[in-house]
């Protein structure tokens, strides 16, 4: 394979929309105007080997911005002993930290039309359904705690799922445009169905700097300012929330450091708010050491984190796999993509729905971290909250 990469304008003045680009078909992942869009697949792979399909890639120019050229995009699932899926599309846009919009094509693979005509809204009827039931939600809650308590674990995450059903086809397309206008800072994505708006950056490598942004702990937002103050005060103030935020910001240092010549991070939490929630959130950046460790092997290491799984993480994901009632698939683990070179950027899968085929159904999920301190009934409230971000998206017009 080939792959050609030149600037959008040697072809075209539009200024394109990368949620139009991806359209209801076609793969996303962006925050904040920087990302990329793709369509087509000319290989589709796992993690294993990813990497090696992209080596054998000829690239036309080789030195071109991080995030232009051929890239890998896909998803590690929650349970790390199934394959991660992963794809090279035929051909991506990518918008550059500079603010350049840049095209890559595989091989002739045709340019789709440029075009920035708004998606027309239906009017779909939507009723919602628990996947687990909340009686098992609640058993799984009090189960973690009771580990929690009795030593065996300092942390574990029970998630529950809800499933939102259609009489029409729920077009993809109007909900990227959605998440763009309430979650514009938040990693938003569409990979083969599966469609979200994750705050949480897992891990994200550009040349010798890698970041990570974990989110533990988590409070209501409201709309009133005094009362989402006082909310972000006494997140801040709870010793259950600030116990399992730092099992997060622990097993992520203790994770990257060997790779660093230098890690530093926030000294204490600070609050990050999303349109329906708050979160604890601490940043760590450091400049890696050579040999440099590559993006995806940083993101395989750290998933699931303690934020989605718990810690310690086997006796965690065993009480998960015993007592939750589920499969979380993609959701807990990661979605993103990665260059030849290592760079590339993950988010941690949350804030998301699978869609099935014919996309008239949904299945939400949500979840939280388990302390010796959770009550069952606030755990519920707290997955209702987070809920509300893809629930809201999907079924509003």
């Amino acid at each position: 394979m080939r792959a050609t990469s030149f600037p959008l304008s040697q072809i075209s003045s539009v200024d394109v929309d990368l949620n139009d680009i991806a359209g209801a078909t076609g793969y996303l992942f962006v925050r904040d105007g920087i990302g990329f869009a793709g369509h087509g697949i000319s290989a589709r792979t796992t993690a294993r080997d990813a990497r090696n399909v992209l080596e054998a890639i000829d690239c036309s120019p080789v030195s071109v911005p991080i995030g232009v050229g051929p890239i890998m995009f896909g998803s590690i699932p929650f349970d790390t002993t199934l394959d991660a899926d992963f794809v090279l599309p035929a051909v991506t846009f990518c918008k550059t930290r500079e603010g350049e919009t840049w095209v890559t094509i595989i091989d002739d693979a045709p340019i789709p039309a440029l075009t920035n005509a708004p998606p027309i809204p239906s009017n779909a009827e939507f009723r919602t359904r628990d996947g687990v039931a909340v009686e098992t939600y609640l058993t799984a809650v009090e189960a973690a705690r009771s580990s929690v308590r009795n030593g065996e674990l300092t942390k574990a995450v029970i998630a529950r799922d809800v499933y939102v059903e259609s009489d029409l086809p729920i077009d993809v397309h109007i909900l990227l445009h959605k998440l763009r206008g309430t979650f514009g800072t938040s990693y938003r994505f569409s990979f083969d169905g599966f469609v979200g708006a994750s705050p949480e950056l897992l891990v994200a490598i550009h040349d010798d700097e890698i970041t990570s942004h974990p989110l533990a702990g988590t409070t209501p937002r409201t709309g009133d300012l005094t009362k989402d103050s006082l909310l972000a005060e006494q997140l801040m103030e709870s010793d259950k929330n600030q116990i399992e935020h730092r099992v997060v910001i622990d097993m992520v240092h203790d994770t990257l450091l060997p790779h660093c010549s230098y890690l530093d991070w926030e000294a204490e939490p600070t609050v990050v708010q999303v349109a329906n929630v708050q979160h604890l959130g601490t940043r760590l950046v450091g400049k890696l050491s050579e040999p440099r460790i590559h993006v995806l092997d940083a993101a395989l290491s750290l998933s699931p984190t303690p934020a989605l799984g718990g810690f310690p993480r086997d006796k965690a994901l065993q009480l998960i796999a015993r007592y939750e009632g589920m499969s979380r698939d993609k959701y807990g683990g990661a979605i993103g993509w990665f260059d030849k070179r290592g760079n590339g950027v993950f988010a941690v899968a949350i804030r998301c729905a699978q869609f099935n085929e014919s996309r008239t159904q949904a299945r939400l999920f949500a979840g939280g971290g388990i302390v010796a301190d959770s009550e069952p009934l606030d755990e519920l409230a707290e997955t209702q909250a987070k809920l509300q971000a893809m629930l809201a998206a999907i079924t509003r017009p």
